[in-house]
């Protein structure tokens, strides 16, 4: 089997949208980060330094410790949040990294978008469909880039395993399961006060947080848009009271390929995302999460080989491909259009929950 799939594999972690040197950039992309959580300080900024066309030069949070504390540490101009809404030292950037709480990405991406500069925004882009159109829309009436922050994108493994649907290794696709859960309350310090867990500034948890990844990952593996969608919520334990604790959903592509998901903020640590065909599976396990390597299987006739590759740091890649495309003049494929499905089909979920039928994604607010 290894021979018949090897081609495809060759050069696993190869950068296939790279065609910038990059030992040869001098003058790297100086981005300014807003917003000054756990994933921005333990990934995002490692990330932007390890990237060769990146470099962080501005940094920004409520917390005003926080900025005083990362600025010294990353030698970055620290300001306010209303100096950077202001533009103060917006001749210090060139591009806008937004990591805030969902609610709170419109107003970060409005002064970016409004100061003519590049935009990364996280995912997903906005707490509802509404805030999340008003956000592209305030980029393209700017003419500024923006690319929204799927990092499975840019993973290698996941680009791969694109690769092997593309040519035909699976077969024809049958149907797709993935699961991402943890134990948030755990996992992320236990702190019950956190935006998470408050609906008007997160949209919702379990899907909006964890559901947008196999959402977004499936989309992107097929090259395919749901068309249909329908779910179901619960939430048990006490901290979870406003928002969805577990999900189940299933998204229904063209062809009638169906993905199965489920996520929970308050269940064993997984993260799995099996592709299966008429000719073989293929299996990232674990699959979502930034903190844990990559598993890479085909699995065909009963026979399973499991692909041997160099990790990659999936922030680093991330921030790669987003200063390059900018120093290379060329667009972004995970750009606001194409995450605002997502955010239909995010809405379509808890739809489909609170009324217990399908929704149509060309129906959902």
């Amino acid at each position: 089997m290894e021979a018949a799939f090897a081609e495809y594999l060759d050069e696993f972690t190869r950068r296939d949208w790279e065609t910038l040197d990059p030992a040869a950039v001098t003058d790297p992309v100086r981005v300014a980060v807003v917003g000054l959580g756990w994933f921005a300080r333990e990934w995002a900024l490692p990330g932007i330094a390890r990237s060769a066309y990146t470099e962080a030069t501005v940094v920004t949070d409520v917390d005003a410790a926080a900025v005083e504390a990362v600025a010294a540490e990353r030698e970055a101009t620290g300001v306010t949040p209303d100096e950077f809404r202001a533009g103060a030292v917006a001749d210090a950037y060139d591009a806008v990294y937004v990591a805030t709480p969902n609610a709170t990405h419109l107003e970060y991406v409005e002064a970016a978008a409004d100061q003519g500069k590049a935009v990364l925004c996280e995912k997903p882009l906005e707490a509802t469909p509404e805030r999340a159109r008003r956000l592209v829309a305030a980029c393209h009436d700017a003419d500024v880039p923006l690319m929204v922050g799927y990092r499975m994108q840019t993973d290698p493994a996941v680009r791969r395993l694109r690769d092997l649907i593309d040519a035909g290794v699976a077969g024809d696709v049958v149907g797709v399961h993935a699961t991402m859960t943890q134990t948030m309350l755990g996992e992320l310090g236990g702190d019950h006060d956190q935006w998470r867990l408050d609906p008007d500034r997160s949209g919702g948890c379990a899907v909006m947080d964890l559901g947008v990844y196999p959402i977004n990952t499936t989309r992107f593996a097929l090259r395919e848009d749901p068309v249909r969608v329908s779910g179901r919520t619960r939430s048990e334990h006490a901290a979870f009271a406003d928002v969805d604790e577990h999900a189940t959903f299933r998204l229904e592509f063209p062809g009638g390929v169906d993905a199965q998901c489920s996520v929970s903020q308050n269940a064993q640590h997984a993260s799995r995302l099996e592709v299966t065909g008429t000719d073989a599976r293929l299996i990232l396990d674990p699959a979502f999460y930034e903190r844990e390597d990559r598993g890479f299987a085909v699995v065909r006739d009963g026979t399973r080989v499991d692909v041997e590759f160099d990790q990659v740091h999936q922030i680093e890649a991330e921030f790669a491909y987003f200063g390059h495309q900018l120093l290379a003049g060329e667009p972004f494929h995970a750009d606001g259009e194409h995450a605002l499905t997502d955010s239909r089909a995010l809405a379509a979920v808890y739809e489909s929950a609170e009324t217990g039928e399908p929704v149509a994604l060309g129906d959902a607010a």
